[in-house]
C-alpha cells in the first residue's frame, strides 16, 4: 500500500511509523509513506502557501497551485513506483464520512495481488486554516472525507485516522479473524470482552463465558452484538435487518 500525503505538517506522520500495530506494518514493509510539503512548491522566498479570501471572512485559504504541483509531484512518484491508479481523497468536514466498507474497499483496491495496472494508491490532501481554494478541489480531488461531525485544527488526524484504519487490512498486519470479527465487519458493534480474573471488584465474567460450550457461547454473542448495537448504535440494525451475525467465538484485536 502507498500513501501520499499533502501537508504543512509531515513531521505529524511519524506518529504512524514510529508506533503500534503501523509500525509494524511499516518495518515489514507493507505500506510506504512519503509527505509532501507545499511550502516546497511556493512561488516566492517567503513559501506563501495561503492568503486571505475572495469575498471577505475570517481566516486564511490555501492556494490552489502549490496543493496541484504536490498532487502531481505524487502522482509520478506513484507512477515510477509502479501504481497503475491514484485516486486522491481531501479531507474536510464537508466530506462524506468515512466508513468501513469504504475503509475496506480503499484496502481492497490497493493490495499487492492486485494487477500491477489495477493497483490504487492514495494521495491525501490535509486542509488547514479556513479551508481549501475550491478550484483545487474541484480540478483534483477524486471525492472529500470526513471522519464525523466536528471541526478539527486540520487535516491530519484525520488522514492518520483514514490511513490506520486501511493499513490494519494489508494482508500480514493483522490476523484475518479479527479484522473480520471486529464491529461494523458484520454490520453489527462487537461483543464485550473479558479477561482475567474471573471475578473483580465484585463483578463475575458471564458464566457462559467461562462454560467450555461454544455453541452456546457462540449464541450468547450473537445476543450480545445485536443488543449492544441495538442500544448504543440503532440505526446499524436497518442495514443488517434480521440476518444473524457473530456466529465465531474466536477474540478481537
Amino acid at each position: 500500500m502507498r500513501f501520499d500525503v499533502v501537508t504543512l505538517f509531515p513531521e505529524m506522520f511519524a506518529v504512524l511509523t514510529g508506533y503500534g500495530v503501523t509500525r509494524r506494518a511499516y518495518d515489514n514493509g507493507l505500506w510506504h509513506l512519503q509527505c509532501w510539503d507545499p511550502r516546497g512548491f511556493a512561488a516566492d522566498a517567503h513559501r506563501t502557501v495561503d492568503d486571505r479570501p475572495f469575498g471577505g471572512g475570517p481566516g486564511m485559504v490555501l492556494m490552489a497551485e502549490p496543493l496541484a504541483q504536490c498532487v502531481e509531484a505524487a502522482r509520478a512518484a506513484q507512477s515510477a513506483a509502479g501504481y497503475g491508479r491514484t485516486r486522491v481523497l481531501v479531507l474536510s468536514a464537508s466530506g462524506a464520512p468515512l466508513r468501513d466498507a469504504q475503509v475496506r474497499a480503499l484496502a481492497a483496491a490497493a493490495q499487492p495481488e492486485q494487477d500491477v495496472a489495477q493497483r490504487e494508491a492514495l494521495v491525501l490532501v490535509c486542509g488547514r486554516y479556513e479551508g481549501i481554494d475550491q478550484r483545487f478541489i474541484d480540478a483534483f480531488g477524486d471525492a472529500e472525507v470526513s471522519i464525523g461531525d466536528f471541526i478539527l485544527s486540520g487535516g491530519e488526524i484525520a488522514a492518520m485516522a483514514l490511513i490506520d484504519a486501511v493499513v490494519r487490512h494489508a494482508p500480514g498486519t493483522m490476523k484475518a479473524q479479527s479484522v473480520a470479527e471486529e464491529s461494523f465487519a458484520t454490520g453489527l458493534l462487537d461483543v464485550p470482552h473479558y479477561t482475567r480474573p474471573e471475578s473483580w471488584r465484585g463483578h463475575a465474567v458471564p458464566a457462559v463465558l467461562l462454560s467450555g460450550h461454544h455453541a452456546l457461547i457462540a449464541r450468547w454473542r450473537d445476543e450480545q452484538a445485536r443488543n449492544r448495537t441495538r442500544q448504543l448504535r440503532p440505526e446499524l440494525l436497518q442495514v443488517v435487518g434480521g440476518n444473524s451475525a457473530k456466529s465465531d467465538s474466536s477474540s478481537n484485536d
